[in-house]
């Protein structure tokens, strides 16, 4: 006779909305899970800063303030982490891996920072550390990684990765909203925090891309190497500008392997219209990966949210649970087996949009031709249009350069008694 298969128990660390969205999935799914895992899965604990505080649809009597409950539990083999921040998730995980327990999480800011340590911990004590939600929401972009596409050299991983710049963005080109109203909408239908510092200045799908291009490029790459850069300063013009030239403007992550070391970066990007990127709208993702055998691939939907969120959580968990029926935990620890070099901002190469005031005189458009030709920029397409009060906006593209000769040609035209303002300088995706 079979030996009868026991429930694995799990705790869930934190009951805000992804919490309680991985709550509400597991009680969707409960009668279906010993043939969906293997085994049924029972929520034994829940860590919440306050019992006293109302949550709808939850079972009270899970509810616990105190994390000695959960690592005193000898019975919880798996522990979710969706409570955010550094400390004290990080300490919690730890002594969950040191203890026996797998840990799921979804926790960015974390493993952005600290994701080797957490998956050595992971390895040394034979359990799972898993973290498919810290990245694109439901979109299984990391498994993916890891896994279906480990036999490829990729070289590129590409992606819209915030889901309220995206919407911001999406709004300033349908609608010509300028920044400002386009996140006063954003806030108002929830898709911004109440501090979006995070989101518009390219923090949050930083670490994103500190967390994805580690795992495709197997070298460590922690979020402090990522150059990052907002949308704020893009304006309605910008994005007519682009309109023209048969662009969009997207907040684009963009991690490259390249002979002279990786680039990863997050910045507003000019992308042809033509490019599957750019039809991604609203609160959507997309990451775009390019790789040696499979070519490219590009994964699609929606990147954060209650249930989006859970699915990818829960999809671990699930993964987990097979795992401890299979006697198979700790199969995959840190891939990061290289230690490839992080290129500056400054040496990588790329073309770049420029809008400009200047005085509207003889001499001037062969002037600006002339200081960037001398800091090797050479010019794509260039225009100059009358701006009224006797003065002109020229707008160029530049051939690929590499950004400290564009940026130092930028500093002598700013030095220049022609030039009024430097008003745009935003990087064309090549």
């Amino acid at each position: 006779m079979k030996n009868e298969i026991r429930p694995i128990k799990m705790a869930i660390m934190g009951a805000g909305t992804v919490g309680g969205g991985v709550y509400k999935l597991l009680q969707m799914r409960k009668n279906e899970m010993m043939q969906r895992a293997g085994t049924d899965i029972e929520i034994s604990k829940i860590l919440v800063k306050s019992i006293s505080e109302t949550r709808k649809d939850v079972d009270a009597s899970l509810l616990t303030e105190n994390f000695e409950d959960i690592i005193n539990d000898d019975s919880i083999q798996i522990v979710v982490e969706v409570m955010g921040g550094i400390e004290p998730a990080r300490t919690f995980i730890r002594r969950c891996l040191n203890a026996g327990k797998s840990v799921v999480s979804a926790n960015k800011d974390l493993i952005a920072v600290h994701g080797r340590e957490l998956l050595d911990a992971a390895k040394e004590n034979n359990v799972d550390f898993m973290f498919e939600a810290s990245c694109a929401g439901g979109i299984p972009i990391i498994r993916s990684l890891k896994q279906s596409l480990v036999a490829n050299d990729i070289t590129e991983i590409m992606g819209i990765v915030n889901g309220t710049t995206n919407y911001i963005l999406t709004k300033m080109d349908q609608e010509g909203m300028e920044f400002d109203e386009a996140l006063a909408k954003a806030t108002e239908l929830g898709y911004a925090e109440a501090d979006p510092t995070a989101d518009i200045e390219g923090l949050d799908a930083g670490r994103k891309m500190a967390i994805m291009g580690s795992i495709g490029f197997h070298s460590r790459i922690v979020f402090d190497d990522v150059y990052t850069e907002g949308i704020t300063h893009i304006t309605s013009k910008d994005i007519k500008y682009a309109k023209d030239m048969d662009c969009v403007i997207k907040l684009l992550g963009i991690a490259r392997n390249t002979p002279t070391g990786i680039e990863v970066r997050v910045h507003p990007t000019l992308i042809n219209k033509e490019h599957p990127m750019a039809s991604v709208n609203d609160v959507f993702n997309a990451v775009f990966v390019h790789g040696d055998a499979v070519d490219d691939t590009m994964f699609y939907g929606r990147g954060a949210g209650e249930m989006p969120t859970a699915s990818a959580v829960v999809g671990d968990v699930i993964e987990v649970a097979r795992n401890i029926n299979g006697g198979c935990l700790g199969r995959f620890g840190c891939t990061c087996f290289k230690e490839l070099p992080i290129k500056s901002i400054g040496d990588i190469e790329s073309k770049y949009f420029m809008r400009m005031i200047v005085s509207d005189c003889a001499g001037v458009l062969g002037n600006v031709a002339s200081i960037l030709g001398n800091n090797h920029v050479s010019i794509e397409k260039i225009i100059q249009k009358p701006a009224g009060c006797d003065k002109a906006e020229i707008v160029a593209i530049t051939d690929s350069v590499q950004e400290k000769n564009f940026k130092a040609a930028l500093q002598t035209l700013n030095d220049m008694s022609f030039v009024q303002e430097i008003s745009s300088m935003i990087r064309v995706y090549a």
